[in-house]
């Protein structure tokens, strides 16, 4: 039988004490009662305990439902000083050496003839070429069609297709499989994006890699399948809570839908961070041309990733911060990686901009009605020319600033509500670029998408040209 004297008395960690106060009825000498101080950490008011009284029964530590909120007092360190759990019994024991990086490597590739690919497929053999064989996703319309694909490739690549059982499931998957150091993607579309906001803003936290591509659908809610570039405030400015940034890349052709979801795969393991690929459902359905790359990608594995081996093993992922300072210093990190994605991954596709009076704006599908137009008033005199934001975020401000300095008038062109001009107004105010020429719209929603028709009138009339809009003889309406 043990003596009292040599029963462990409890010492409470404040900032694990969730204040369900069920150890308070469970000590029959009353040495514990409910405390009248938040903790700062937790902002929850935490349990005091007296141990004058205490006979070390133990009655508490079985009834905290917290692992490390009551913990029982060392016998042989009575000035024992309280530790965070996470450092308590000191690094974890290993004999492996400090992991060092496998990089990637770029294997040449063949040339082939051009392919003739839909959008979707075009993503779908992007990933691929870019080293991607972990693809975790729920079928959505106008996305499913890259999934399908990658649901009979990557098995016969010794790849991973896993059906989730939702949007939710997915994300938390590429967490993992991030988390692991391993290339892994999702195709999803609008109503599934906003599902996954939670995971992506942990990915963020922790910094984790994963690239999602969302075909961009008509909404809010359920909306329709048809074409909308309703998700751009989300994936600029919506990537869950606090203080979340990731690089959202707009392509505008199925070429540009195979080139960025390779460039993506570089950015995510580059900044450590997710990669949003923001399409629309016309870009997804449409065929063409399309040139494979030179090389395709044999990924390696950083060093930080938690590979399960004895050399990863002191590897943690996770986006907690219990302490208020700590998770002030991280978001510090994270803003200084934010600056320097936006010093050096602007990028921007300019047309007939240089001596260009009336610019268009537009990215995605409606750009390339857009190029037609500029063509077509090119034509008739009018000096217009077309800026395609390939970076939604950052936003191009950089080689924005010069075409703004010189043109008399800007036209957004979208097909949704104005969520590009907001971003366009907002980074040139960060940028500070207060001085705007006039700005006219052509803005279409719920899937129906501009046309060159209405861009053609728009410009004329900013131009302050009174015309017909039929196109001149000769005139030209390509597209990108």
């Amino acid at each position: 039988m043990v003596s009292g004297a040599t029963k462990p008395k409890p010492f409470l960690f404040p900032q694990f004490c969730k204040s369900c106060g069920r150890c308070i009825p469970s000590c029959p000498k009353g040495c514990i009662t409910m405390g009248d101080t938040i903790d700062p950490r937790t902002g929850v008011v935490p349990v005091t305990v007296d141990t004058e009284a205490c006979n070390g029964c133990g009655l508490c530590l079985e009834a905290c439902p917290e692992p490390h909120g009551l913990m029982p007092m060392p016998q042989e360190t009575p000035d024992f000083d309280l530790e965070d759990p996470e450092t308590l019994f000191g690094p974890r024991a290993t004999t492996a050496p400090t992991p060092t990086a496998i990089p990637s490597a770029r294997i040449p590739l063949p040339r082939v003839e051009p392919l003739v690919l839909k959008g979707n497929h075009a993503s779908a053999v992007g990933a691929i070429l870019a080293g991607c064989r972990h693809f975790f996703g729920y079928p959505i319309t106008p996305s499913t069609e890259g999934s399908e694909l990658l649901a009979k490739l990557l098995p016969k690549l010794d790849g991973v297709f896993v059906q989730a059982a939702s949007e939710v499931a997915a994300v938390n998957m590429i967490y993992g499989c991030g988390g692991a150091g391993l290339p892994c993607m999702t195709l999803t579309s609008s109503p599934g994006f906003s599902l996954m906001l939670e995971g992506i803003s942990y990915m963020i936290g922790a910094e984790l890699p994963g690239v999602f591509f969302d075909v961009m659908r008509g909404g809010p809610g359920l909306g329709n399948i048809a074409p909308e570039q309703a998700d751009i405030k989300l994936a600029c400015r919506g990537l869950g809570h606090g203080n979340t940034h990731a690089i959202v890349l707009a392509p505008a052709t199925p070429q540009e839908m195979l080139d960025l979801t390779m460039l993506a795969f570089e950015l995510t393991f580059k900044y450590r961070n997710p990669v949003i690929l923001a399409s629309d459902g016309y870009l997804g359905q449409m065929s063409g041309r399309v040139n494979l790359p030179e090389f395709m990608v044999k990924p390696g594995l950083p060093e930080w990733a938690v590979w399960g081996d004895e050399a990863h093993r002191g590897n943690l992922n996770c986006s907690i911060r219990l302490i208020e300072p700590d998770l002030e210093a991280h978001n510090e990190h994270l803003l200084e990686k934010y600056r320097s994605m936006t010093e050096n991954e602007q990028r921007a596709d300019l047309y007939r901009c240089d001596d260009a009076e009336w610019v268009i704006v537009a990215c995605n599908t409606p750009a390339r009605m857009a190029h037609g137009a500029v063509e077509r008033l090119r034509d008739e005199g009018i000096k217009a020319g077309l800026f395609r934001p390939v970076t939604l975020w950052p936003f191009p401000t950089e080689a924005m600033r010069p075409v703004v300095e010189n043109a008399k008038g800007l036209l957004f062109v979208e097909a949704g509500p104005g969520q590009l001009e907001d971003e366009f107004r907002l980074a040139m105010s960060h940028a500070g670029v207060g001085d705007l020429p006039p700005v006219r719209r052509v803005q279409r929603y719920g899937g129906v998408l501009p046309s060159l028709r209405e861009i053609i009138e728009a410009t004329r009339t900013m131009a302050g040209v009174k015309t017909s809009v039929a196109a001149p003889a000769g005139a030209k309406g390509g597209a990108l």
